[in-house]
């Protein structure tokens, strides 16, 4: 009975109830999603989402964050004075660090999969108790590499 005990199926039972109690759709759909690949045959497609899953879920964030530009929203005059703005200046010094630490929290992710639980469930508890987003693992790692030097 023990042997057929899956752990990580109740993890994802536990952060789906999170993502409920919460009310995280990003959480609550995610854990849903993965528990109903995890129990079908879908499950034969967990290397490739664990391969891909990541840029592609970054390249829909740049689509939602550049789709404001594409819809005209945000207009050329506006993006031509974030140029001048003090605000807007240190938003793109801030834009830029983040992208940097983003970028080193990909490689430690890679290279040291050892911190990736303790990074998830910082971020899951981040998201669930102080209504973040789950964008945190990659920043997260990224300043976790500055401490560890990697």
């Amino acid at each position: 009975m023990l042997a057929q005990f899956d752990v990580n199926l109740v993890v994802l039972l536990v952060l789906l109830i999170c993502g409920l109690l919460s009310q995280n759709a990003a959480v609550t759909i995610a854990a849903g999603v993965l528990i109903v690949i995890k129990i079908t045959p879908l499950n034969e497609f967990f290397p490739y989402i664990q391969a891909h899953g990541l840029n592609l879920g970054i390249l829909i964030l740049t689509i939602g964050v550049l789709t404001p530009i594409a819809s005209g929203k945000l207009s050329g005059e506006s993006i031509l004075k974030s140029f001048v703005s003090f605000k807007s200046l240190i938003a793109i010094a801030i834009g830029l660090l983040v992208a940097w630490l983003g970028g080193r929290g990909v490689k430690l992710m890679s290279s040291q999969p050892d911190v990736i639980a303790g990074l998830l469930i910082g971020t899951v508890a981040g998201v669930a108790l102080l209504r973040g987003v789950p964008v945190g693992p990659l920043i997260a790692a990224g300043l976790l590499s500055l401490f560890i030097g990697k």
